[in-house]
């Protein structure tokens, strides 16, 4: 089977090919016999009843300084491709939004990995919410004063973006920091969303265990350590990725939500679990593939692309 593959992503130049997943994903891809075409999230367009990108001919290869290769530019109707990656990272803003709304045009007759409907409806930090027996306690809320009374009863909290990614703007927030307000204050002139509180767990000082799914099932885990004197284990600011194994309460946690996230098409998913608790389902852009191949040798770039082939067989 060879498929005709769309890659909406951010630009391609300046990746860490030992790091980033989308580009182990279009490896793979192109192992399977898979032709690519690759186009940044500003050139998806809507004309006259067509969903078009704006592109390029792509192929790979695992060089660095030299790991990508353009054919000629071309406009092309994303409709007779027969999948199309939506992969460029967060901040999950309009501009992220609407390209969901475009593919949804063309999905499922064309595949869309994630589906993108349920990718809008479902940002990380919400549908954990779906799972408060399996979550800390965590509270949505703009208001300073509900904000207040969620860290009077808890103690030491973890404030963030809701939209947010990579571990931005990110506060851990002990019961008597006086910063909570000005923290407040500094997010509310940025946007108008509301935040997220969730009860901070000393646990993620031994690691934020990211778990991932290939069609609702796990393939494994990495731990993610933060740098000494940091609360946040993001990859992006200096968490150390470590070899670990899936725990009975990790299953646990798979076995809940895996039905739910291949019900509604998302097939690679990063949940994020610190000690016994999930923090977040992470379906827009999730990463890690690259670092569990390396640390137990699993494909999961091949795992994702059967489940892909299967679906479109």
């Amino acid at each position: 089977m060879s498929l005709k593959v769309a890659i909406q992503m951010d630009p391609i130049d300046p990746i860490d090919i030992d790091a980033d997943s989308t580009f182990r994903l279009a490896e793979e891809a192109q192992a399977r016999g898979h032709r690519l075409f690759y186009y940044t999230p500003d050139q998806i367009s809507y004309r006259a009843g067509r969903v078009m990108a704006r592109g390029l001919p792509l192929t790979v290869q695992r060089k660095k300084g030299d790991h990508f290769q353009f054919g000629d530019l071309q406009d092309v109707d994303l409709s007779e491709y027969d999948v199309v990656w939506l992969r460029q990272d967060p901040p999950f803003d309009m501009s992220y939004i609407t390209t969901t709304h475009l593919l949804d045009m063309i999905h499922p007759q064309t595949l869309v990995v994630n589906d993108p409907f349920w990718v809008r409806n479902y940002p990380e930090k919400l549908l954990v919410l779906s799972f408060p027996d399996l979550t800390p306690p965590t509270m949505i809320a703009r208001d300073l004063e509900t904000l207040k009374e969620f860290r009077a009863e808890h103690g030491d909290v973890i404030l963030k973006p809701l939209y947010g990614n990579g571990g931005a703007g990110v506060f851990k927030l002990h019961q008597a920091d006086a910063n909570l307000a000005s923290l407040h204050e500094l997010f509310s002139a940025m946007n108008r969303e509301p935040l997220i509180i969730q009860k901070f767990l000393p646990a993620v000082s031994n690691g934020d265990k990211r778990v991932i799914l290939v069609d609702g099932e796990p393939v494994g885990a990495i731990n993610r350590v933060p740098a000494a004197g940091e609360t946040r284990s993001n990859m992006h600011v200096g968490g150390r990725p470590e070899k670990v194994e899936l725990t009975d309460r990790d299953r646990e946690i798979c076995a809940a939500i895996g039905p739910l996230l291949k019900e509604k098409g998302q097939i690679f998913v990063g949940i994020d679990v610190i000690g016994d608790w999930l923090t977040e389902i992470n379906v827009t852009s999730p990463t890690g593939i690259q670092e569990l191949e390396r640390f137990n040798g699993t494909n999961v770039a091949e795992k994702i692309w059967q489940a892909i082939e299967a679906k479109r067989a």
